[in-house]
């Protein structure tokens, strides 16, 4: 639950770093770092807040240099603590290595056990620093990057997107399921890799391609080095980047965010007909979805609540006090559309409940007739161990209830879901391409006490190489 950027160009990278975090702020609110390097130096600044709020003008005069990485983050390993904001810094050995990374480890614990009986110390809590000691201790053996990199995801288990200089050069690779997304752009001056495409929008460069699963990629102003590393028998993209985390207007691995995301609601309003006056979504993640829903049942989108542009995502707040100030903040109803209306309201998800709960509460309390809450998911049953922030069961209120017994809880008139095979169907993707854990309850790779789908993954023996 992180947005990362990459830049080398032949102008200053600084900038263009920081209009790509800009757009990649929905995937992180609590703290925001760039680093650049100038040729002898690198030059760092990091903090918590919004990306407007780190970066003044006065920081960003001081960040020179063409080569650069940034970071926003959202706490999932490691918690909200100060050292725990990336990007992370190291000397070792005469080498400079500066990374930041989006995903999670699952054998973090394990992995950090046996890096400190080898001698290192740890500053953090953050499982990037485990990424970062696996790479740097096999540089200091005298392996090569690339080899480092290759070590790193065999050792590493989990998602991982991880962009990082070395000795002034930019690296990234993706793990090899490519659960978290990572693509390249291609500048009028250089090159950019980030999270997501829209992040190439903002600062006008062209979209290259999606890096692949198990792909290591040297980045260049004039060139993109490329080695396949690892292999497995299918991808397993996150599916809850279409359900909720990218932005609407990205193109993730190929598929447009808000093309599936409006499908599902055209395939939920035929496996579900309903009744009413008007569809309205939960701005703006369930936008999409309810003028899909409102095209396919021909009943009239009307806005029934309008967002506060200024506020954060509830989601991805930390807790649920301020998820719940903030729903307050952020939506108000639209009492004409409302009153003594019956009301299709249109979300992206329900995971913990709460918020569902709140925002009908305020659509009721200002005359709705009737409500029919209609998610553009199935149900939410089992914890994200790979990036998203709902690790346990006992949060997730679909774990444990029926959709009847969610619908009691929320206070919704009917409540209905997707279907699996619905959803699947609106990304247009094999089923197998998907991590469906959070769904279904069977993960991609192996988790302590959770049933697998394994993916089969493997080094690949001799690189495979490409030049873009």
């Amino acid at each position: 639950m992180c947005g990362i950027a990459g830049i080398a160009d032949k102008k200053e990278a600084a900038g263009y770093l920081y209009w790509a975090l800009y757009a990649l702020q929905h995937r992180g609110q609590e703290s925001a770092g760039i680093f650049t390097y100038d040729g002898e130096t690198v030059n760092k600044y990091k903090g918590y807040g919004l990306v407007s709020e780190v970066f003044t003008d006065e920081v960003m005069a001081k960040l020179k240099g063409n080569v650069g990485v940034g970071h926003v983050r959202y706490p999932t390993t490691g918690g909200s603590k100060p050292e725990n904001i990336q990007p992370f810094h190291f000397f070792f050995r005469g080498h400079s290595l500066s990374l930041a990374h989006n995903g999670n480890l699952v054998n973090t614990e394990k992995l950090r056990y046996e890096y400190e009986g080898r001698g290192h110390i740890f500053s953090t809590t953050s499982d990037t620093e485990v990424i970062a000691a696996i790479i740097a201790n096999e540089i200091i053996d005298g392996h090569t990057v690339d080899e480092a990199i290759s070590f790193c995801m065999r050792k590493a288990r989990g998602s991982y997107s991880v962009i990082f200089i070395f000795d002034g050069t930019l690296y990234a690779f993706r793990d090899p399921l490519g659960i978290k997304p990572l693509c390249i752009g291609k500048t009028k001056t250089g090159h950019i890799v980030a999270s997501e495409s829209v992040a190439l929008d903002t600062v006008d460069a062209e979209f290259v391609r999606d890096v692949a699963p198990g792909e290591s990629v040297k980045i260049e102003a004039d060139k993109v080095y490329s080695k396949i590393l690892m292999t497995a028998d299918s991808p397993a993209h996150c599916v809850f980047e279409y359900i909720y985390f990218a932005r609407a207007d990205s193109i993730i691995d190929g598929v447009s965010v808000y093309e599936v995301r409006q499908k599902t609601g055209e395939l939920l309003a035929g496996e579900v007909p309903t009744i009413a006056d008007i569809v309205s979504p939960v701005p703006d993640s369930g936008t999409a979805a309810a003028t899909g829903f409102s095209k396919a049942s021909g009943i009239h989108f009307r806005e029934a609540l309008i967002k506060n542009r200024y506020t954060g995502r509830t989601f991805i707040m930390p807790t649920q006090e301020k998820r719940e100030i903030a729903v307050r903040m952020k939506l108000n109803p639209v009492r004409g559309h409302i009153t003594n209306k019956s009301v299709v309201l249109v979300d992206d998800s329900i995971v913990r409940g709460t918020t569902s709960k709140k925002i009908l509460s305020l659509v009721k309390e200002f005359g709705a007739k009737e409500i029919h809450f209609r998610v553009a998911s199935p149900p939410i049953i089992s914890p994200c161990y790979l990036g998203t922030d709902f690790p346990t069961r006992t949060e997730l209120i679909s774990s444990k209830k029926s959709v009847e017994e969610v619908r009691c809880c929320i206070c919704a008139t009917t409540l209905a879901h997707i279907s699996l095979d619905g959803l699947i169907k609106a990304i247009g993707l094999p089923r197998d391409n998907l991590c469906l854990g959070c769904l279904t309850g069977k993960y991609p790779l192996k988790i302590d006490g959770e049933a697998e789908e394994s993916h089969h993954i493997r080094a690949v023996e001799a690189y495979s190489s490409r030049d873009d």
